[in-house]
């Protein structure tokens, strides 16, 4: 019997394919990402800092956490509790001050997962990201504890926690917006070269839903994207799927974005983040002191401006 053998050139090309397989599988995925075998077999990484936020805070002990993980309360710990509304950003220093309760230090790697499809953990990462972190020791658990539990166990108790001596630094220019940059830029001078992106689920930016304000509707000019559409359960979906659902958002605009309670609004940042926009400024405040402000104007219905405000 006479077996082929493969030649050098079939060897190359095949290992080229290969190559290219795998760098078009990385590139469909933002490298923030990682899963539950990566947690494995980082676990026993002595600068880990494995930090949970769940929508209930309650269930980190009566459902469970990954071992070793530091308990997030999504609002006390990732809002000013002294303002209104409640979910302004923390100063660098309140959050300073909370990284340190949970361990985290400069060289910390820092690993955030949540129930809510990424969305909660996307407020602790562009936070990160705001006050000067590296963010390159910053990673998301994509699937959150979906696949963790098919192998691995839950913890109930809390870990004794050593306190850490991160130093943030004052926030990034260009990240954060307030109503009077909206106001001026898209209501009153309406600025071609700004998109304001409301991140609400659609039933709340039409109105039909009233959520975290006495008034329903949405901000005049904003377009609608809800960026939890861009996952599937716990995982998020193929980048190119998430590219689908802003491809009426030019990339060279600066974009201007809000939510309710300021969670899916950083998640609409970090997705166009991964995407490749490079202005993106979110709207300290968002839903939650627009919609009660009595004499912001409001549009109801599925367009950006409604007849009173068009012109």
């Amino acid at each position: 019997m006479h077996l082929r053998t493969t030649t050098p050139f079939k060897w190359a090309a095949l290992l080229a394919g290969l190559l290219l397989f795998a760098t078009a599988a990385k590139a469909d995925r933002p490298g923030f990402l990682v899963d539950s075998t990566w947690l494995e077999d980082h676990i026993d990484d002595p600068s880990l800092v494995l930090l949970e936020v769940r929508y209930y805070p309650s269930r980190y002990f009566s459902v469970g956490h990954i071992p070793g993980a530091r308990q997030v309360q999504r609002f006390a710990d990732l809002g000013d509790n002294h303002a209104v509304p409640v979910m302004r950003y923390p100063s660098m220093e309140a959050f300073q001050e909370t990284l340190r309760g949970w361990g985290v230090n400069d060289d910390s790697l820092v690993v955030i997962y949540d129930d809510s499809r990424t969305a909660l953990a996307s407020r602790i990462y562009f936070l990160l990201d705001l006050y000067g972190f590296d963010m390159e020791r910053v990673k998301i658990m994509d699937g959150a504890t979906t696949e963790w539990e098919a192998f691995n166990d839950l913890s109930t108790e809390p870990p004794e926690v050593t306190p850490g001596n991160v130093t943030l630094e004052p926030a990034r220019e260009g990240l954060v917006i307030e109503w009077t940059d909206i106001y001026r830029d898209v209501y009153s001078l309406r600025n071609p070269n700004i998109v304001l992106l409301d991140a609400r689920p659609e039933n709340q930016y039409t109105g039909e839903v009233m959520n975290g304000a006495v008034r329903a509707g949405h901000i005049p000019g904003a377009v609608n994207v809800e960026g939890l559409q861009g996952t599937d359960g716990q995982k998020w979906r193929p980048l190119d799927q998430v590219a689908a659902m802003y491809a009426d958002i030019p990339k060279d605009k600066t974009v201007y974005a809000y939510c309710h309670d300021g969670f899916r609004n950083t998640m609409a940042y970090i997705q166009l983040k991964a995407l490749g926009y490079e202005d993106v400024r979110l709207y300290n405040g968002g839903w939650a002191h627009w919609g009660n402000e009595l004499s912001l104007p409001v549009v109801m219905g599925d367009e950006p401006w409604d007849a009173a405000h068009a012109l």
